[in-house]
């Protein structure tokens, strides 16, 4: 199957792309993020994809479209629920992608993170896919999160701390704040 794999960040897509090709399929890759804030961490992550589609013959489609008050307007009015809207955004716009191009179907490389709401995902996806009329390509890629971290970092490519929006900037610093502030306490 040639296969459209939505890409998150370099190392996410290092494993998931490793087994969908050991599987015998064709996999390209399909960036486009409007989540992640700011404009640096975006760019960042940006760069350390075209850096592994270089230096792994990794072909990428690339939808560098900042669209960051789109993704904010949405989230904003459900906050505890955003990361639904997110995942949805992202593979609409690959799945209409790989349905335009003839991929015989999308997956992401959001199911090999555990930080990752790993069933929403597989549910959007696969909804997605029927509304489509386009195969959504389900593996868990979990076990494979620290290899594709572990090469990442072989590759010297750029690897974040936090999921990628905001609100997920707001958790990882604030909870490591509020536990320093404990510790000085």
């Amino acid at each position: 199957m040639r296969i459209l794999l939505h890409v998150c960040c370099a190392n996410c897509a290092i494993y998931p792309r490793k087994v969908l090709q050991e599987d015998g399929h064709q996999v390209f890759g399909f960036w486009y993020n409007p989540n992640i804030h700011p404009f640096t961490e975006y760019r960042s992550r940006l760069d350390a994809v075209k850096s592994l589609e270089e230096k792994k013959s990794f072909p990428v489609f690339y939808h560098d479209s900042y669209d960051l008050e789109k993704f904010l307007k949405a989230a904003i009015q459900d906050v505890e629920n955003r990361c639904g809207f997110c995942y949805k955004i992202r593979l609409i716009k690959t799945a209409n992608f790989a349905k335009k191009q003839n991929f015989d179907g999308f997956s992401t490389a959001l199911l090999v993170s555990p930080h990752q709401k790993h069933e929403l995902i597989k549910e959007i996806g696969e909804k997605i896919g029927a509304d489509l009329g386009i195969k959504f390509i389900y593996s868990d890629f979990r076990p494979g999160f620290y290899e594709g971290k572990n090469v990442a970092k072989s590759l010297e490519l750029y690897s974040q701390k936090y999921c990628g929006c905001i609100f997920s900037e707001k958790e990882r610093y604030l909870n490591k704040a509020k536990v320093g502030n404990l510790k000085k306490a």
